[in-house]
């Protein structure tokens, strides 16, 4: 998770007022980092799929260093992981303060999302998508999605702790039977489309406890038969257990018609 490539810019909710580390490695070096606001990469060849900062220890010395000193802290490798990370977008990069997508081209967006939700929504291309980082005790307000200039489907797939889903259309006439919550559990996914493409939704609470045991132990059980290696598993030893205390959800979108 979390991978970098030169082709390949993303945006967290860090980014506003820390200086992110962007991972440089390559087949015969350990990880070096490099401050980076979203720039995009160079020399692609040297970049392995499996980057990640995950490839750092929790005890690492290196900060995510505050873009005004006076204001805010330095963020620890742990601090990001564990609490910091929110949220962070792929291809498209949406605008939060002005709720648009810029007018120019948007980066490409990953591949392997993109096959595999097409698989499933074929009505639907794969854009843009914000991924959230829910810890129990998180909450997502209602609230409805309406910058695309698209009115085709949102795909929302859930991984890890179970999360109570709320959803509603905007009809006073009898609300009770316009509403809807659902528990999504790890590896669901919801097709937001019709009346439904513009419906409130929120997320009120992730369960604790709930990640499933195959799942649970994620970064630490990455193998080779999933596309890492046996360095990247001995690296990520230290962060076993991650995933257990998380629910990850992609929202994907078309950004235009």
């Amino acid at each position: 998770m979390f991978p970098y490539s030169s082709m390949m810019i993303c945006q967290t909710n860090i980014h506003l007022h820390h200086h992110v580390l962007y991972l440089a490695m390559n087949a015969n070096t350990r990880p070096v980092s490099r401050s980076n606001s979203g720039q995009r990469l160079e020399n692609e060849a040297a970049f392995r799929t499996n980057e990640s900062f995950f490839n750092y220890s929790p005890s690492s010395s290196k900060l995510f260093l505050p873009i005004n000193a006076d204001i805010h802290k330095p963020i620890t490798m742990s601090q990001f992981l564990r609490r910091k990370l929110r949220w962070l977008t792929l291809g498209g990069q949406y605008n939060w303060t002005t709720k648009e997508y810029p007018s120019e081209a948007p980066p490409p967006f990953p591949k392997d999302i993109a096959t595999l939700v097409h698989s499933l929504f074929p009505d639907m291309k794969p854009e843009a998508a914000i991924v959230n980082l829910y810890t129990p005790g998180d909450t997502l307000s209602v609230h409805r999605d309406i910058s695309e200039e698209s009115r085709q489907g949102l795909v929302s797939i859930s991984l890890g702790c179970d999360g109570i889903f709320v959803i509603g259309l905007e009809d006073d006439r009898e609300p009770s039977t316009n509403c809807l919550t659902v528990r999504l559990r790890s590896g669901d996914a919801v097709y937001m489309n019709g009346a439904a493409r513009l419906a409130w939704h929120g997320v009120p609470q992730v369960i604790a406890n709930t990640c499933p045991a195959w799942l649970s132990d994620w970064p630490a059980s990455t193998a080779p038969a999933d596309g890492g290696d046996s360095s990247s598993s001995t690296d990520r030893e230290a962060w076993r257990g991650w995933m257990s205390t998380k629910r990850v959800n992609l929202n994907i979108r078309q950004m235009k018609d």
